[in-house]
């Protein structure tokens, strides 16, 4: 099969992108995939760039960096977050947005992949300047935006108020209220029940599956968790209040704790709702107060990476005590460092499988935006589990099936989905 045709744009430094369309061409290779459909999908559809400028409370004019990548329609309207981060760049959201392509696909929900992000650190800007600044971005990028178009949902930085903005600009713009353009909004605007904790539950679910299938007692099962931020404070919290887990160790930017007998989440939970800033730091519980670089090689069963991403690498791989990796963050394992885990049979539940329970819960939402019909919490979860349980069992299917380890497994599922659709819909037909 001919080499894949590769945008020269494409071509970077930045490894998370670089790790990302390495595992496309993986994927690619083992299905012997058309190279013009194999070009297709490793290329953006839409990129937008926007200097966004407003006016600060101090009458002062600041201009920030926006983007909006829609990397594929071919399975249903673009679907991905918004974030706020220093680091946002073009490379960084053009892999994200092919990530979501993959993990709605393998998770079989009907939608492509999408992902915006402003270049800002949100910590330097007041509520009525952050406003202003999701008013503006949306109003610059709302020509590509639509209910059936591309939808939104917070990420990095952003929360159900950013999206209570979002949806409300577009509207006004629109002339009508549009909640199906956002997702992850507050319940009294058209959110979901269950839409914050569903990243987390999600992670959890995954977790629970991997073990039962490799016949592990989950309460004879130590956690660590990086990362304890949204996504990481639900995982942790459901692994120990609902299926008896026993966390060791957790993170955020301002410190990492670790207790080999396990921590007293009800006391950490506490700290965090009063602390400056909701962090770890100052916490004086009975803990050991570590590196997120020892955490990281902490002896555990199960190792959580749900902070940022490119965590795993070649410098650290070999140090991996876990044998059970469940990623919640986006890309926190590089290509190099995940070759090194699977030489050491260290299982991987990767990214786009694992923390796909937002996006899971983000079309929940969209669908009861459309009907104008809500669930209740128990029938979200109930859903939840169906699609994440089923998404786990095709996924581990594949894997024995065709002898690979699982992260290649879900890539080869949900980059098969995504190549059908695109054959079946004629997108390089001769009347195309």
């Amino acid at each position: 099969m001919a080499t894949p045709t590769k945008d020269p744009s494409l071509e970077t430094t930045n490894s998370m992108l670089a790790t990302t369309l390495a595992l496309f061409d993986t994927a690619f290779e083992r299905l012997q995939l058309d190279e013009g459909i194999a070009a297709i999908m490793r290329q953006t559809e839409v990129e937008m760039s926007v200097t966004v400028p407003i006016t600060g409370d101090d009458g002062r004019i600041m201009t920030f960096k926006g983007y909006r990548i829609q990397h594929s329609s071919a399975r249903g309207p673009s679907k991905g977050g918004i974030r706020y981060h220093p680091d946002v760049d073009i490379d960084e959201v053009r892999a994200l947005a092919m990530l979501m392509t993959l993990k709605c696909a393998g998770v079989n929900i009907p939608f492509g992949g999408a992902k915006g992000g402003i270049c800002v650190n949100p910590a330097q800007l007041s509520q009525h300047e952050l406003e202003r600044l999701t008013r503006r971005f949306a109003k610059m990028i709302a020509p590509i935006l639509g209910g059936k178009r591309d939808i939104p949902a917070p990420d990095m930085n952003t929360n159900e108020q950013t999206m209570a903005w979002f949806m409300d600009e577009i509207s006004s713009i629109q002339g009508y209220y549009s909640p199906e353009i956002t997702t992850g909004k507050p319940v009294i605007l058209g959110g979901s029940e269950g839409r914050t904790e569903a990243t987390g539950r999600g992670v959890a679910i995954a977790t629970i599956e991997l073990l039962r299938k490799l016949g592990r007692d989950p309460k004879e099962t130590r956690v660590v968790v990086q990362g304890y931020g949204n996504v990481g404070y639900y995982a942790a919290n459901i692994l120990a209040t609902e299926h008896g887990c026993t966390i060791i160790a957790v993170s955020d930017v301002s410190d990492a704790i670790y207790n080999p007998r396990g921590l007293d989440l009800a006391a950490i939970n506490a700290h965090v709702a009063h602390s400056p800033g909701h962090l770890l730091k100052g916490y004086a519980g009975d803990v050991d107060h570590i590196t997120n670089a020892e955490l990281l090689t902490l002896e555990t069963d199960v190792l959580i990476p749900a902070a940022i991403e490119n965590q795993i690498t070649v410098k650290n791989a070999d140090q991996i005590k876990a044998g059970i990796i469940v990623e919640g963050a986006n890309g926190p394992t590089t290509f190099e460092g995940d070759a090194i885990l699977r030489e050491r049979g260290i299982h991987v539940v990767p990214d786009i499988l694992a923390n796909a329970g937002g996006v899971i819960v983000s079309y929940f939402e969209w669908v009861q935006d459309l009907q104008f019909y809500f669930w209740d919490i128990d029938e979200v979860r109930t859903q939840l589990y169906k699609k994440m349980s089923r998404g786990f069992e095709q996924a581990w299917a594949v894997a024995i099936e065709r002898g690979l380890d699982f992260r290649s497994a879900v890539y080869l599922l949900a980059v098969q989905r995504v190549a059908d659709a695109i054959q079946k819909r004629g997108f390089v037909s001769s009347g195309s």
